[in-house]
Order: structure tokens, then sequence, then C-alpha cells
């Protein structure tokens, strides 16, 4: 699984981060997400598609 984000189209909402912690983060200074784990371990990818699911902006790719 590989995880690409267009911070572009990311708007800061942080669902992504209550999704899967452990693989998203945000900027302090404008929330905008960044990456953790661009190859996450095989026990997160449920929470990686999760994030990618409830992100608002689509922002979010997941390659499997």
């Amino acid at each position: 699984m590989k995880v690409t984000i267009d911070e572009v189209k990311c708007v800061a909402a942080g669902q992504c981060v209550a999704a899967a912690p452990d693989v998203f983060d945000q900027r302090d200074e404008d929330g905008i997400v960044f990456l953790l784990a661009q190859d996450p371990p095989d026990d997160e990818a449920e929470n990686v598609r999760q994030a990618a699911a409830v992100c608002p902006a689509m922002a979010i790719v997941v390659e499997e």
C-alpha cells in the first residue's frame, strides 16, 4: 500500500488524523495533513482506507 496526499485539496478537517493517527498528522501552522508513513504497515491498512473514505476533500490517494 502506498499513500499520497494532495496538499492543495486538503481542507484541514482532521478526519484522516482521527482515523489513522499513526499514519497522518497535521501541520501546526495551517492544519494541512502530512504523512508520517508513506508506506504504512499492513496493520494500518484498514485505518488508511477509512481515512481516505472520510476525507471531505478527497485529498488522500491509496494505491494497493
